[in-house]
C-alpha cells in the first residue's frame, strides 16, 4: 500500500510538471496582444468601421449586411493572428523540446512560461510599463 502511494505521488508530481523541466510551455496571450502592435492596430480598425457602419445613413438591412461582411472579414483577420501565435509557439516549443503548450490563462501551476521567447520569435517589444506609486 506505502509503495503504491508513493509511486502515485512520483507520477503526479512528473505529469505536473513541476519547474523548468516540464513537458509543457505556457503562454500568456494577454501579454502578446498588450504587446503586439498588430493586433492592437487591427482592434483600432475594427473599432472604427464599426463606428463608420453605425453612424452611416444606410438603411437597418444594408448596415446589418455591412456588418456580416465586416464580421467575416475581421474573422479572417482573426485566424492569420492566431495562426502567427500557433506557429511562433510552435517553433518555440521545438526549441525546448516541450510536448504541448497551453495558455497560462486557467493554469493553476507548472509549467514553463515561454510567453517572452514567441514574443521574440513575433518580433513583439513588451511595452514599458509606468513606475507603481
Amino acid at each position: 500500500m506505502k509503495k503504491k502511494l508513493i509511486l502515485t505521488a512520483l507520477a503526479a508530481a512528473l505529469l505536473a510538471g513541476c519547474g523548468n523541466n516540464s513537458p509543457v510551455g505556457l503562454i500568456d496571450i494577454g501579454r502578446i496582444v498588450a504587446n503586439w502592435k498588430t493586433y492592437q492596430l487591427n482592434q483600432q480598425q475594427l473599432m472604427i468601421d464599426e463606428q463608420k457602419i453605425v453612424q452611416s445613413r444606410a438603411t437597418n438591412a444594408q448596415k446589418q449586411r455591412e456588418a456580416v461582411a465586416l464580421q467575416k472579414k475581421y474573422a479572417g483577420i482573426t485566424d492569420d493572428l492566431t495562426k502567427q501565435i500557433r506557429d511562433a509557439a510552435q517553433k518555440v516549443a521545438s526549441e525546448k523540446n516541450l510536448k504541448m503548450v497551453v495558455t497560462k490563462q486557467g493554469v493553476g501551476y507548472g509549467g514553463v512560461d515561454i510567453t517572452a521567447d514567441v514574443e521574440k520569435e513575433m518580433n513583439i517589444t513588451e511595452a514599458s510599463s509606468s513606475p507603481n506609486p
